[in-house]
């Protein structure tokens, strides 16, 4: 699959089978993350991986719509330094979850983003350091509806080009 195809074809997983992932697949994902473009190179995060369901299960309930992180195989949660200090820190967090993603697409596995609105909550769980913050985790596993791998792209809700793009000015 080239990376074209990866993102035309992307698309949220939710729902996720029972069957643990390759511990070669996580590290090609997780990697996919560590390779990501960041600000001035900073590289600001740090990566749990989650396989522990009673933790995945704690986890889910840290944001309203993060429920489908109790049924996945895998967690990521991307922590970072404040990122009410830095607005690039989110955005360069956001490009290490873009990466993660596109790479378990390739592998056929799905993927979520979830917000998690309660950071010291998820502190508590995951027993990170204070002067991390928690704020996007992933969910990956394969997906439970196999045939969401190779249905043709989802034509509903996306606005057509002329609609968002503006030349040289608005």
């Amino acid at each position: 699959m080239d990376v074209s195809e990866a993102i035309r074809t992307k698309r949220a997983i939710r729902q996720f089978q029972q069957t643990p992932l390759k511990n070669d697949d996580i590290l090609v994902i997780l990697n996919a993350g560590r390779r990501a473009q960041s600000s001035k190179n900073s590289q600001p995060w740090q990566f749990i991986a989650i396989t522990d369901k009673p933790i995945l299960l704690a986890l889910s309930k840290c944001g309203q719509w993060a429920n489908h992180l109790a049924g996945a195989a895998l967690g990521v949660a991307i922590v970072t330094p404040n990122p009410t200090e830095k607005f690039q820190t989110m955005f360069d967090a956001g490009q290490a979850a873009a990466y993660m993603q596109l790479a378990a697409w390739e592998l056929g596995i799905g993927s979520c983003p979830a917000s998690i609105y309660e950071d010291e909550k998820a502190r508590h769980i995951l027993r990170f350091p204070e002067e991390w913050f928690l704020r996007i985790a992933l969910s990956f596993g394969y997906p439970l509806n196999e045939n969401e791998l190779i249905s043709p792209p989802r034509k509903l809700g996306r606005k057509k080009i002329d609609e968002i793009v503006h030349w040289n000015s608005w």
